[in-house]
Parts: C-alpha cells; structure tokens; sequence
C-alpha cells in the first residue's frame, strides 16, 4: 500500500500562514498510520503558476486556503488550476478507484463560482475566530463529519462568503449544502454556506478543519498576534477565542475528524477497490 499519494494544491501564494502546517502534520500523521512513506505527499504553489500534479500520479488532493479575494479575475493560475478540476471529473466519470478531492476556504470559494452554485460577496466584517458551525440532514451521512457534535466548532477566517445558493444548479449537478455559518437572529443577513459537497469526490469547508489547536494556541499567546486580534477584534473575542482552543471538545476535535476522514475514506476507496 505504499503508493497511496497525496497532493496539496497550495494557495497561499507564499504568505505567512499556518493552515499550510497543520495540513502538513495531518497528512504525514495519517500516512504513518498507515504504514506509508511519510514522504508520500507534494505540495504544488498553484498561484505561482507552477505545472500542477498529474491526475494520475496521486490518490486525494487536499486544496488549501490563502489570502486576498477569491472572485474571480480570469489569471492564467485560475484557469490551469479549473483545468485540473476539470480533469479529475473527467477521470471519475472513466474508471471505478475514483480520485478525492477536499477544498478549504479559499479553494471552497473558487469552487462555488467554479461549479457557478451561488454568489462570493466580500462580508460586511471579518469572520474571525472559533465558531459554531451547523449541519444540515445531507451532511448526517457524510463520513467527513463522523465523531462530530451539532453543532460543531471551527475556526473561520474569511473577508468573503458563500450565499444564494442557485438551487435550480445544485440539483443539475448534485450538489448538496452540508453546513451553515451560525444563527444570528438579529442580524438580518443570509446565513454563509459553510460545507458543500459539490461531487461524489468533490468536498469542501469554508472554514478551517485543518486548524489545530495546541499551535493556534500558542500563535495567539505571541504578544504581537495577541495586540493583532485585540486592536481588530477587542479583547473579549481574543479571551473567547483562547478559551475555546483550550477545549478538547471545540478545535481539537474538529481536527481529529475532519480531515483524517476524508483521507480514511479516500485510502478505502482505493484499496477496497483493489482488494475486491
């Protein structure tokens, strides 16, 4: 089983990040769980134009987020990163061991517009912080929430959101809204799409599963990231936020879950597959 292979489609442009660290650490984790290289995955800069992964050549793709507006500008990355989507539903629709692939904030946006289900506005404000996030009855037989409460709880860090959802589309091509963003009842404004599964292989968050807890902690605890949220956010939702990444039942189990079993089921797609 040691040709399970893995490909991070890296959005953040080279910005200094953590999502790309903590996606790291999940799948050298899950690979070693399995007995597999630790070095079975590539990491592809896809805003630096660089010649994306073949098909072929990887089992599950893990599409991160990044920085700066996901509405669309027409930029030669875009179209050779659709190219690749359009690639890999054209692989699915040939052959049984189907390919997976999990799109995180920014590539969740892009593939909203890309799959044309809906609007991408820019938010009133930043969502920013450790939030409940609520399922709906499709995501109750997704295997990606298994092991997770209603509601749950994320990060989300977003200047962007997905809403009005085209529904006449959703149903042309099978699209099913997973998640929401929280209630707020005295907010008069449409509540953001937070999980989408747009294909049978095709899933994606719009807020963070891959964050983890223990380093978010301790990035935030640095005077400098904690005057940040503070001068931002006040420091009521910086003490909120600390709390919650302290709570095992919050970050670290969205962490435990998510992630790991979107590569469980798609390491059982490939292998059971064969093994039959």
């Amino acid at each position: 089983m040691s040709d399970f292979k893995i490909a991070i489609l890296d959005m953040y442009d080279d910005a200094p990040n953590e999502g790309m660290r903590c996606i790291k650490t999940l799948v050298e984790d899950f690979l070693q769980s399995k007995g597999v290289n630790m070095t079975n995955y590539s990491i592809f800069n896809v805003r630096k134009g660089v010649l994306l992964p073949s098909i072929a050549d990887f089992d599950a793709f893990i599409s991160t987020g990044g920085p700066g507006s996901p509405i669309l500008e027409n930029t030669e990355w875009e179209a050779n990163y659709f190219q690749l989507i359009s690639k890999l539903l054209e692989h699915n629709k040939k052959v049984e061991i189907k390919k997976q692939l999990f799109a995180i904030c920014h590539s969740f946006q892009l593939l909203y517009q890309y799959f044309d289900l809906g609007i991408i506005t820019k938010r009133k404000s930043t969502s920013f912080g450790v939030m409940p996030i609520h399922k709906l009855e499709p995501a109750l037989h997704e295997s990606i929430f298994f092991g997770l409460e209603e509601p749950f709880w994320a990060v989300d860090s977003r200047d962007f959101q997905a809403i009005m959802p085209n529904k006449k589309r959703f149903k042309e091509i099978g699209a099913k809204i997973l998640c929401l963003e929280k209630n707020r009842p005295h907010v008069p404004l449409e509540r953001a799409i937070m999980a989408i599964r747009f294909t049978p292989e095709i899933v994606g968050t719009q807020f963070h599963p891959e964050a983890d807890a223990e380093g978010m902690h301790r990035y935030f605890k640095t005077e400098e990231k904690k005057q940040a949220v503070i001068t931002n956010f006040g420091e009521k939702k910086y003490h909120s936020m600390i709390e919650h990444l302290e709570d095992p039942d919050k970050i670290m189990l969205t962490e435990s879950v998510i992630l790991p079993n979107f590569l469980e089921h798609a390491f059982q797609q490939k292998f059971e597959i064969i093994l039959d």
